[in-house]
């Protein structure tokens, strides 16, 4: 009788392995397509693409004002905008999306001043400004 007991926990043993092995599995393909979109929002974000999916050429930029007290005290980073641009290439909207919200509101007031050049229609692109205490 021992003999039989022994033989049905190495059965529940393996099914638990397979649970197991199956979830380990499960994991990693989710971790790959989260690392895949993560990857797909950096890149739309560095590229700048628009919803026309057209590259707009910058023709004027003002720097942002770096606040001096966060300069001072070494506190940089980045800055991400949405940002709206007519067809006759002035930004009519940002919506900050991340960042520190001291620097986002610099950002956001000097890319309203940018100037792009005319286009066949408006585009939205995601911008990242960055801000570095050592420049």
């Amino acid at each position: 009788m021992s003999i039989k007991q022994n033989t049905h926990v190495q059965s529940g043993q393996s099914w638990l392995w397979f649970i197991v092995a199956g979830l380990i599995f499960l994991f990693a393909i989710s971790a790959q397509q989260l690392l895949a979109e993560d990857s797909r929002a950096d890149s739309e974000t560095s590229a700048s693409a628009g919803s026309n999916k057209a590259s707009r050429k910058l023709v004027h930029k003002i720097d942002p004002v770096y606040p001096q007290d966060l300069k001072r005290r070494s506190i940089g980073g980045t800055v991400k905008l949405d940002v709206k641009i007519t067809a006759g290439g002035n930004v009519e909207k940002v919506a900050i999306v991340g960042g520190n919200p001291i620097l986002a509101d610099s950002a956001a007031r000097a890319v309203k001043q940018w100037q792009y050049a005319p286009a066949s229609a408006s585009s939205t692109m995601l911008l990242n400004v960055e801000f570095n205490p050592n420049h």
